[in-house]
């Protein structure tokens, strides 16, 4: 049997982006990747997050906010940062992690200026939509 590739999920606060990843990860390719999620400061999980990935039928509310740091020990063989703010202030890795960037929008900060809340649900929904788009394609993508 082939070990699954240990993937990190980086984002800002480990609220949002990263934890729909680590979801996304788990429901749909938990036979080949082992995901994992954390930020480079953390926030809690976003309510708007967990909602729309039910809706989806992927449940992350036992899902937790992690430091990077609590990580340390995990042999990663990628890191996804998935905003550019932990894109750029990634931590560095021991042994063979390889980073790889792959932005999504800022889920909350559209939902800032929503006129309602139907309104900010629709950016959470279109990321949820377009990282899952992207999960899909795991692992080959990592590689490129």
């Amino acid at each position: 049997m082939l070990q699954k590739l240990k993937v990190l999920f980086l984002c800002t606060g480990n609220a949002c982006r990263s934890q729909m990843a680590e979801g996304w990860a788990r429901h749909l390719r938990g036979d080949v990747v082992e995901p994992y999620s954390a930020g480079i400061a953390t926030r809690g999980p976003d309510a708007r997050a967990v909602r729309v990935m039910a809706e989806a039928g992927v449940d992350i509310s036992g899902q937790r906010s992690k430091h990077v740091d609590d990580l340390k020990d995990i042999p990663f063989d990628y890191a996804v940062t998935v905003c550019a703010h932990a894109d750029e202030n990634c931590p560095a890795f021991p042994g063979r992690t390889q980073v790889v960037h792959v932005g999504f929008d800022d889920p909350p900060g559209l939902a800032r200026s929503a006129r309602d809340e139907e309104e900010a649900l629709g950016h959470y929904r279109r990321v949820r939509d377009e990282i899952r788009a992207f999960i899909e394609t795991l692992p080959a993508s990592l590689s490129h």
